[in-house]
């Protein structure tokens, strides 16, 4: 699952406050990996996951504002821990220019660079990166040689379509859902919607599992996105409301083809499902 523990009124993470409640309810519903968006470099942190059987795919660097040398500083901090699974580097960064708007092979280039560092103090853990759907990835993936394994942010509504063919057709590498899932707020019927927001989640999940690496597939697993809403994301609200609402760009989630940012959580924000 994805998990970016962010409380009320704050717009960044807080893992430390959070760790002990939400990995031990993660463990109850099968939970086994998480990805972050923040690094992580509190080894108490990863103590607390694996204690729960957790594993953790790593975000070093997802922004071209930071120095290069933040990921390296990141996984010399970590990379001995055994709940480090990977480390992931960008996040649907073609959409979003590694979040300062630098233009495709320039952000190729720099994810390019850091990966090659990561290898260079780390050789044993693989580096992911977590790209935008499939669009231009054929050729993308032919100039990030030292990317090892894709991770693909995709909403295509209840099914996934061809989503694993086509990701198979573009690069031999192995593939993971790096954002899945559905949000509660059914923009439609103007409520919230947790049972669309359950079919959802439960019909890609399947879809994953039918296309598993471990029965010939190119899927070596998915990510829910998310473990507990954020109140901070939408942008004309506040960090202390739960607001509603939403991007409808012509596709996206079920029910409603819209993207209501602060109801993402498979729960609320203060845990409940």
């Amino acid at each position: 699952v994805a998990w970016n523990p962010t409380d009320k009124g704050s717009r960044t993470p807080n893992f430390a406050r959070t760790v002990e409640h939400d990995a031990a309810l993660m463990a109850q519903v099968g939970v086994n990996a998480v990805r972050t968006y923040w690094p992580i470099t509190d080894t108490k942190v990863l103590d607390v996951l694996w204690s729960h059987g957790i594993w953790v795919l790593n975000g070093v660097y997802n922004n071209a504002g930071d120095p290069v040398s933040s990921a390296v500083d990141t996984v010399n901090a970590v990379k001995d821990h055994p709940a480090i699974l990977m480390w992931t580097i960008g996040n649907e960064w073609n959409y979003n220019g590694l979040y300062t708007g630098m233009g495709l092979w320039d952000s190729v280039a720099r994810l390019q660079e850091v990966a090659a560092l990561i290898k260079q103090h780390d050789p044993t853990h693989l580096v992911a990166s977590i790209y935008g759907e499939l669009k231009g990835l054929k050729e993308v993936d032919e100039h990030m040689p030292n990317v090892d394994v894709w991770g693909v942010n995709a909403y295509r509504g209840i099914s996934f379509g061809e989503l694993f063919n086509s990701f198979a057709a573009q690069t031999q590498k192995p593939m993971f859902l790096g954002e899945y899932g559905a949000d509660a707020w059914n923009a439609k019927a103007g409520r919230e919607d947790d049972a669309a927001q359950a079919r959802a989640t439960k019909a890609l999940t399947k879809e994953i599992v039918a296309h598993t690496a471990t029965a010939g597939g190119v899927c070596i697993g998915g990510f829910v996105f998310e473990w507990a809403d954020e109140w901070w994301k939408d942008g004309d609200g506040s960090p202390w409301a739960h607001d509603v609402g939403g991007d409808a760009p012509g596709g996206g989630p079920h029910p409603d083809a819209t993207f209501n940012e602060e109801w993402w959580g498979l729960t609320d924000i203060d845990r409940n499902p």
